[in-house]
């Protein structure tokens, strides 16, 4: 299993919809921030946001257990080992960036026997 580097591209407030329905003076995600980067395998990074991670640990997974080709029928991203994702909020999405890394993950806890 190895690390996968997610990287927030990009922080994001639906402007029309948040005037609709969100409460005043909503703005972007609060919890992330451009340019910040977090390591993943099997297990949510520690100070990442929990329903960001409900939205994109499928494609950690993946990437973490040796997904090397294209996802779904390569008509999404044209880079190998890379997944554009975000999160489920409607108003106010983060933008990740997941890439495969070649650093090998370690398990931090004891299986139980």
């Amino acid at each position: 299993m190895k690390k996968v580097k997610i990287t927030v591209l990009k922080t994001t407030l639906d402007k029309e919809l948040a005037a609709e329905y969100g409460v005043e003076g909503l703005g972007a995600c609060p919890m992330l921030q451009k340019g910040q980067v977090f390591y993943a395998d099997y297990a949510k990074p520690d100070g990442f946001c929990d329903e960001a991670w409900k939205a994109i640990y499928q494609y950690v997974f993946a990437l973490s257990h040796g997904v090397d080709d294209l996802f779904y029928y390569k008509d999404w991203i044209k880079t190998p080992g890379v997944a554009i994702c975000s999160c489920n909020d409607g108003l106010r999405p983060v933008i990740f960036k997941l890439e495969k890394t070649d650093e090998i993950s370690t398990i931090n806890y004891t299986p139980l026997k």
